[in-house]
């Protein structure tokens, strides 16, 4: 017998080989950890490892490697997101600020202004929240890409809605059309973060309507 007759390759059928390869050109590939996925899970673990330990150590004495343990990842894996404690509390925070953004627009303008900024007030009565944001107020003064994100998420969206009630009002007549805006922002707000920053006094809505009230007769408001 010649040789070439008993390859293997002959022993197979052309036909079994063929469906063979359609079959596996066919087949889904196996799927692999989708890292996106994985991503957002630790970046939620992170985010909530966070929340729990400022409610149980404080802001002071909660560190990098603290939230990495809590939340079972690498302290590179923080570094990825975030470059510093400061701005993982931020990010945990921002969501809850962002809650007291709005105005409501009941045509009174000062039980809007007073209504809002009773809101903050209500916000920062809690001492978690009011002692780690005074931690982050302090830190920004020195650490300016901190800064930037406070202003850009927190501050000057809460200035924009201020600002978008009162031209409200002007269009209305209860504040003069040349009324400085910026001003008016900081003669509601200043009262509140006078108290708030430098604790010479108690935050109450009592003094939010005083204050409120005064400002508005400061800027002529009718």
């Amino acid at each position: 017998m010649h040789p070439s007759r008993y390859e293997p390759s002959r022993l197979v059928s052309r036909r079994f080989v063929s469906s063979r390869y359609w079959y596996a050109r066919r087949m889904p590939a196996p799927r692999g950890p989708d890292p996106a996925r994985r991503s957002e899970r630790a970046h939620a673990a992170i985010l909530e490892a966070t929340r729990d330990l400022i409610v149980e150590v404080g802001y002071d004495s909660m560190s990098i490697e603290g939230i990495a343990a809590r939340a079972g990842v690498g302290k590179q894996t923080i570094y990825r997101w975030w470059p510093s404690k400061a701005a993982v509390v931020l990010d945990m925070w921002t969501p809850e600020v962002e809650e007291q953004l709005g105005f409501p627009d009941t045509g009174d303008l000062a039980d809007d202004l007073t209504t809002q900024i009773g809101a903050v007030i209500g916000l920062v009565e809690d001492p978690v929240f009011s002692s780690s944001f005074r931690a982050l107020v302090a830190e920004s003064q020195h650490d300016e890409a901190l800064s930037a994100q406070m202003l850009q998420r927190i501050f000057h969206p809460r200035i924009a809605a201020c600002k978008e009630r009162l031209r409200q009002a002007q269009e209305i007549g209860q504040l003069a059309a040349d009324l400085d805006l910026d001003i008016a922002v900081d003669l509601f707000y200043g009262g509140f973060y006078h108290r708030y920053l430098l604790r010479i006094a108690p935050l109450t809505r009592a003094h939010a309507a005083q204050i409120v009230q005064a400002a508005l007769a400061g800027v002529g408001g009718r």
